[in-house]
């Protein structure tokens, strides 16, 4: 049996003021996740000590947890290989995957997809340059990359270059690393998939824009959140969808208005786990909302998940694919965030019955994607590397996050509402009597990037602000870059107080 991806924590929801005992939140969350195939025979579970430290409580509870588990069966212990999940438990995956009756259903269901979804076709570039400098909300902490694992690996890779390896690979990805990831979003995220449902692309972008050929046609229209991503609005747009821009509210995306609003519409695309840009989570009475109305009208649901790893205050979301249990959601994510943007690598996970239908559209692109990088993050995954370095950085970004709300609280004071900033690499500040795109306009000169709120509205912008990212700001340069950015406020507007 192969290795995977080694010491990841499933999603379990502790309460403290729960009347259930913390050990046995931890002991049922463990069981239903193995019983359910979210962690399966041979992987191996994290040390009490890091579990204690994840769950934000005292390693005692963990330590009985797993020392019931091992009693009844569920976990087994071995020497120098630290405690796995027993590998005599039958093999259990989830039931969308395979090509059952079930799978046979949903494929016989009437499912509008795009007739144009095998054809070629010209498309506007909307790729932009970005400036390399402060609060860059797409960069990461570079220097906390570990360089020299990721060297040593591709060492590796290198030295077993042989003439096989020259030729096209898999159009869907490589497998090992298709498999690894299988893995890890069935344990970290609740993601109900199987390697033969993921197709490797080259970012969140492509696995965009294989998606809208697949499900839309020109003229088909798309809810899109409002405010939202704009790289995504070009995508629609480009593919001649009308865009449906839906309101965002402190339940994430407002699916009450957006059936008012165009009840039929062919898809959604929705950031549940961080809203863009806001930050939102959506609600779980606002999910079973959205997946009911998915079903209801026969529309596709679009889950981008950009930066779920990281979280502040709460313990990680369960993805909203894991709750749809009518294939109806397209789950996107990437390791842009998580690593690095220039590895290139992203992923779709497809329904099971439509993934000849993607892989058409992706072999029609370019074929398929480079094996060699693909094969260094399948071992960087299944040897342990990537979750370690995950909660390496959300230490790092915990540490970033709380210095930036604090310095715009002491210079910017009540005026500045902040959201957003119990997840992911930005927060968004919203302040009134301000001109943000005439501000983020002056900070470029001076090296700071900020994003402008307002342009992320497709409609009349209802709130002025700025996105300012964190990942690539280091902790001792954020203070004086809020003072700088308080300054130019201060010189167009009244709003923030002069000292």
């Amino acid at each position: 049996m192969k290795k995977v991806a080694s010491g990841i924590s499933p999603v379990i929801a502790v309460n403290k003021s729960a009347t259930a005992s913390l050990y046995r939140q931890v002991y049922e969350g463990y069981r239903k996740a193995i019983m359910e195939g979210n962690v399966r025979a041979g992987q191996r579970v994290p040390s009490t000590r890091v579990l204690a430290m994840e769950l934000g409580i005292s390693r005692i509870p963990v330590l009985s947890a797993y020392a019931q588990l091992l009693a009844e069966g569920y976990l087994e212990s071995r020497v120098g290989s630290g405690t796995i999940v027993s590998r005599s438990l039958p093999q259990r995956g989830t039931a969308v995957q395979t090509p059952n009756a079930e799978s046979a259903k949903i494929s016989s269901r009437k499912r509008p997809l795009s007739k144009g979804c095998l054809r070629l076709s010209s498309r506007k570039d909307f790729y932009r340059r970005r400036g390399m400098g402060m609060f860059v909300a797409s960069q990461v902490a570079f220097e906390h990359f570990p360089l020299q694992v990721w060297n040593s690996l591709v060492t590796r890779h290198i030295r077993r270059t042989n003439a096989k390896s020259l030729d096209y690979g898999d159009p869907m990805g490589l497998k090992e690393l298709r498999e690894t990831i299988a893995a890890h979003l069935r344990t970290a995220r609740g993601v109900r998939c199987e390697a033969d449902q993921i197709i490797i692309v080259s970012g969140s972008q492509q696995g965009l824009e294989v998606t809208a050929r697949v499900l839309l046609d020109p003229g088909n229209r798309v809810w899109m959140e409002e405010p939202g991503y704009g790289f995504a609005q070009g995508v629609f747009a480009s593919g001649g969808c009308e865009i449906v821009p839906i309101p965002v509210d402190a339940e994430g995306l407002n699916v009450a208005a957006g059936i008012k609003k165009c009840r039929t519409a062919r898809a959604v695309l929705v950031t549940p786990s961080h809203q863009y840009p806001l930050g939102v989570t959506m609600t779980a009475s606002r999910r079973f909302q959205l997946l009911d109305w998915a079903e209801r009208y026969g529309s596709w649901i679009i889950e981008d998940d950009y930066d779920s790893e990281y979280r502040y205050e709460s313990m990680p979301v369960t993805s909203l694919q894991g709750l749809d249990g009518n294939a109806r959601v397209v789950y996107i994510g990437t390791f842009s965030k998580v690593l690095f943007p220039s590895l290139r690598l992203g992923y779709i996970v497809v329904p099971a019955d439509l993934v000849d239908r993607f892989l058409a559209v992706r072999f029609a692109m370019d074929i398929g994607p480079a094996n060699f990088y693909q094969a260094v993050l399948a071992d960087f995954i299944r040897e342990g590397h990537f979750s370690r370095h995950i909660r390496r950085m959300r230490a790092v970004y915990a540490e970033r996050r709380s210095v930036l709300i604090e310095s715009i609280r002491r210079e910017l004071g009540p005026a500045a509402e902040i959201q957003g900033a119990e997840a992911g690499m930005h927060v968004c500040v919203t302040l009134k009597g301000i001109s943000d795109l005439e501000i983020a306009e002056r900070a470029a000169r001076q090296d700071l990037w900020l994003i402008p709120l307002s342009r992320l509205y497709l409609g009349k912008a209802t709130r002025q602000g700025f996105i300012l990212g964190f990942g690539s700001t280091p902790v001792e340069e954020i203070p004086g870059a809020v003072r700088k950015l308080r300054a130019m406020i201060g010189s167009t507007s009244s709003v923030i107080c002069r000292r």
